[in-house]
């Protein structure tokens, strides 16, 4: 009777334990849907936020207007709604920060992925991590007052708002992002790979730019994607280092406005809400929103063409 009883109660003891663990996954399984629908639902909300301003401003403006006119003059009397010199000072930008941060930030990678001792390395991310959360203001002004005036120095006709000042120090900014996430992607590489490459008699650093490199071309894909998008969403840099004159220019050299430093310009004015002056920042917005889609796109096609599964 004793061995008996002391099985029921060893059998409740063990039911009571499994119902609590049933309920305490379901409750972490709730929660982690919330947290991704909440996500999506904030993503969902902003879209249709843009989308629903965007239509009430191309009511009054046509959407061949917006896309082919020159100038971008939305605030004065004679009002132009050309989003290209806004576009043209986005592309200007991003490209010089882009020829900054991949070529610096893909050597990087290398180095701490395949060079670097492991003091060093753990010494140098925490750097490169501290330099992705300086404030981006303070960039603005360092480029402002400490990478212009060095620029003059070069270059004397340069004014003192300038594409070229801006995109530099937004490449700088950009480095942590892509020699990190390139570098996740180059260890993610197996070790065996590595070893062949060396038993046929490669070199460390052919192993790295012939083996390593595309094996991990996906992930490095993925962290030039992202560096892309960054850099065309960049906001207080331009705004302060470039000027928020619209220009319709292809050289980095003048002064222009991008679609994020606009944003900025007519959301700390009186401009009253609904008029057509106030959604013009609903349709750069959404133009912003699509050019960052695309590259997404690319970036996930990508991923999907050239990922290895080791």
């Amino acid at each position: 009777m004793t061995a008996r009883r002391s099985d029921n109660n060893s059998d409740s003891s063990a039911l009571g334990y499994n119902y609590r663990r049933h309920l305490s996954e379901r409750f972490i399984e709730a929660v982690l849907f919330l947290t991704a629908f909440v996500s999506v639902a904030i993503t969902l909300a902003i879209v249709v936020m843009l989308v629903t301003e965007s239509l009430s401003f191309f009511k009054h403006v046509s959407l061949w207007e917006f896309l082919t006119d020159t100038q971008w003059t939305p605030l004065f009397d004679n009002a132009h709604y050309g989003i290209l010199p806004l576009v043209s000072g986005t592309v200007v930008s991003s490209a010089v920060a882009l020829l900054v941060a991949i070529p610096m930030g893909t050597i990087t990678a290398i180095y701490l992925s395949e060079f670097a001792p492991f003091t060093v390395r753990e010494m140098a991310k925490p750097f490169l991590e501290l330099l992705g959360g300086v404030p981006t203001v303070v960039y603005g002004y360092f480029a402002l007052l400490f990478v212009t005036p060095l620029l003059q120095k070069i270059f004397p006709e340069l004014p003192g708002f300038s594409l070229l000042s801006a995109g530099l120090v937004m490449g700088i900014m950009i480095i942590p992002y892509v020699s990190s996430m390139a570098e996740d992607a180059m260890r993610a590489v197996p070790m065996h790979l590595r070893e062949g490459s060396y038993a046929m008699g490669a070199t460390r650093f052919q192993t790295a730019v012939r083996v390593v490199m595309p094996g991990a071309f996906s992930g490095i894909a993925a962290a030039y994607i992202l560096g892309i998008s960054r850099a065309v969403g960049e906001t207080m840099v331009v705004a302060i280092a470039a000027g928020m004159q619209p220009n319709l220019t292809w050289n980095p050299m003048e002064p222009a406005a991008t679609i994020t430093a606009y944003i900025v310009q007519v959301s700390l004015g009186d401009l009253p809400h609904g008029s057509i002056g106030y959604q013009t920042i609903f349709a750069a917005g959404l133009t912003l929103l699509l050019i960052t889609l695309v590259f997404n796109i690319i970036g996930h096609l990508l991923r999907k063409r050239f990922r290895e599964v080791y």
